[in-house]
């Protein structure tokens, strides 16, 4: 190496190597965006819409739904723990790519009918979506943060939200046109299909490594307090899961048990109305993003949940299930937003370790949900008052979880809060 070498070395800040990859700062966040409506979407939440065809065309029953459902759930937990054990043989940029184009596979192979093969296709789908989730995250906050623009990383999360909404329109337009759930498996595998083609290149760059530079009492991993900080965290998040999915899986048979039949024809709407919610909540993190301790901003996000959960037994009109769908439908993509964004900071060089495991936890919440229900409802004298009761220990959950936030912000207070 010559001497101007050396020179032009020393020049050079810590911060520009390695450079930053040639993608502005909104390619890198709708990049990331297409790829969570593809892999959770389409991939994981299309099936919530789309299983009332498929019980109508008589391709299958509730209980064979309700185990494809299972088997999903399963396989999320599994991709989650996968994340956590991933050999760093490939970056989180191809880990996307190839796990966007299984999407597409997986979406197609429900064209066939075989009823072994629908379970394995949902959990390889569950499994799929989740090693998405976390290294579209890493790698889309990474970007971002090294680019100085880390709130713009809840642009990415209203891929998820979108992808609830378009496809439950989507769903209910076919409806209305007579076509059966074989067309709506088309339709998606499709549109994921394109979507994927769209957003390949974007993924074409290995992730900048980035490590937070504030400086908090949390600031490394070998602090016995950072530890006991991490494991709140988690128990937080994981209570989440738990606090959001008996309104995701059992909404609209509330709905039906509360309202009059005069009110069926707004039942299709709840569920896009809980997804558009979800976009907008992003939307506005971008917009404002004025609590720049991401356990604060968790904690005052896990209340409006609490109420959009319970809000519908307290008022069980149309209107009320539609305010319960938006409050409960704001804060969610903004809580896995923040969520994903503390943990690069409490582990900046074991991002994607961490971030599958908080995956984890929110999906053995998601799974202990459904069944906690199915026991309240045995014990119950109503249909009605057993899902008060789930809705309750639901909104309880998520309330529990803004107290550990409030806690975590007390005891370890960041210092530099140029996150």
């Amino acid at each position: 190496m010559n001497g101007h070498d050396d020179k032009r070395r020393s020049a050079e800040p810590v911060d520009a190597w390695p450079p930053a990859p040639p993608l502005s700062s909104w390619t890198i966040a709708l990049g990331g965006a297409v790829s969570l409506a593809i892999a959770m979407g389409i991939g994981r939440f299309a099936f919530t819409p789309i299983l009332p065809m498929m019980i109508h065309d008589g391709s299958l029953d509730l209980s064979l739904g309700t185990t494809l459902a299972s088997a999903n759930y399963l396989g999320y937990l599994a991709g989650a723990m996968l994340c956590m054990g991933l050999p760093r043989l490939w970056s989180s940029a191809a880990l996307t790519r190839w796990g966007l184009a299984l999407t597409v596979l997986l979406t197609a192979g429900m064209l066939f009918r075989n009823h072994l093969g629908w379970i394995g296709f949902r959990f390889a789908a569950g499994l799929v979506s989740a090693v998405v989730l976390v290294h579209t995250s890493k790698w889309c906050l990474g970007l971002l943060a090294a680019k100085g623009r880390p709130a713009l990383g809840s642009i990415m999360f209203t891929g998820v939200g979108l992808g609830i909404a378009l496809s439950g329109l989507a769903v209910s337009g076919m409806v209305q046109l007579g076509w059966q759930s074989n067309a709506g498996w088309i339709c998606f595998a499709l549109i994921s299909a394109l979507l994927t083609i769209l957003v390949w290149k974007v993924f074409r760059t290995s992730e900048v490594p980035y490590v937070h530079r504030a400086t908090s009492i949390s600031a490394h991993d070998d602090l016995p307090e950072n530890a006991a900080e991490m494991t709140l965290f988690s128990i937080a998040y994981g209570l989440a899961g738990f606090g959001y999915i008996v309104t995701a899986t059992f909404l609209p048979v509330i709905a039906r048990a509360t309202l009059p039949p005069a009110a069926s024809s707004w039942l299709d709407l709840f569920w896009p109305a809980f997804g558009l919610a979800a976009v907008t909540g992003s939307l506005i993190v971008v917009r404002t993003d004025w609590l720049r301790d991401p356990r604060l901003a968790l904690t005052f996000c896990y209340v409006i949940e609490a109420l959009g959960v319970f809000g519908a037994m307290v008022v069980p009109t149309v209107s009320g299930f539609f305010v319960s769908s938006i409050l409960a439908g704001l804060p969610f993509n903004a809580i896995n937003f923040y969520t994903m964004r503390e943990v690069t900071r409490l582990r900046p060089h074991h991002a994607a370790r961490y971030m599958g495991m908080l995956t984890a936890l929110f999906s053995i919440g998601q799974i202990a949900g459904p069944p906690l229900v199915d026991a309240i409802l045995g014990f119950s004298p109503t249909q009605q008052a057993g899902f008060a009761t789930s809705l309750g220990i639901a909104a309880a959950a998520l309330l529990t979880g803004a107290a550990i936030f409030l806690f975590l912000a007390w005891k370890w207070p960041i210092r530099d809060t140029a996150l």
